[in-house]
């Protein structure tokens, strides 16, 4: 499994990375102002780079515990995104129906739209961050993923 500050700089290279392409297509795509859209984005990086590193505990150790490691196929790659999306839609929905005075209804197509291209960057994202930091090959292994610290 992944340590903590591979964890940390994976949260972050995605909230920053993820931030800097939303706001501005956001702002285009929808018609708010880029501000409006940024402090959106913006608050919406914060809860999800929390969400991100619990989620992405929680989904390695499923997998360890289910399969024995953490390496995943494209089908779970998908899987992931769908199921790390849904669970900050719900959150997102009403706060983001509040902020722009919309219906709720506005800001779940608003939401649905947000959340397919988190999704598409989400899957990408990950893909290339196994790629570049790879997980060792004994850190992947059940029998190695014993923890020597709570940090792990």
């Amino acid at each position: 499994m992944r340590t903590t500050g591979d964890r940390i700089r994976h949260a972050i290279g995605f909230e920053l990375i993820g931030l800097l392409a939303f706001a501005p297509l956001a702002s285009w795509v929808f018609g708010y102002a880029l501000h409006e859209m940024g402090l959106i984005g913006a608050v919406a990086s914060l809860i999800a780079a929390g969400w991100n590193y619990v989620y992405n505990l929680m989904f390695d150790k499923a997998m360890v515990r289910l399969k024995g490691d953490v390496h995943k196929t494209p089908a779970v790659r998908v899987l992931h995104a769908i199921l790390f999306e849904g669970g900050l839609l719900i959150v997102f929905l009403p706060s983001v129906a509040w902020y722009l005075d919309i219906s709720l209804f506005d800001a779940f197509i608003m939401d649905i739209a947000v959340a397919g291209f988190y999704m598409v960057y989400a899957l990408i994202y990950n893909w290339a961050y196994d790629i570049v930091f790879p997980i060792p090959k004994a850190a992947a292994s059940v029998s190695d993923a014993r923890p020597t610290s709570i940090a792990n």
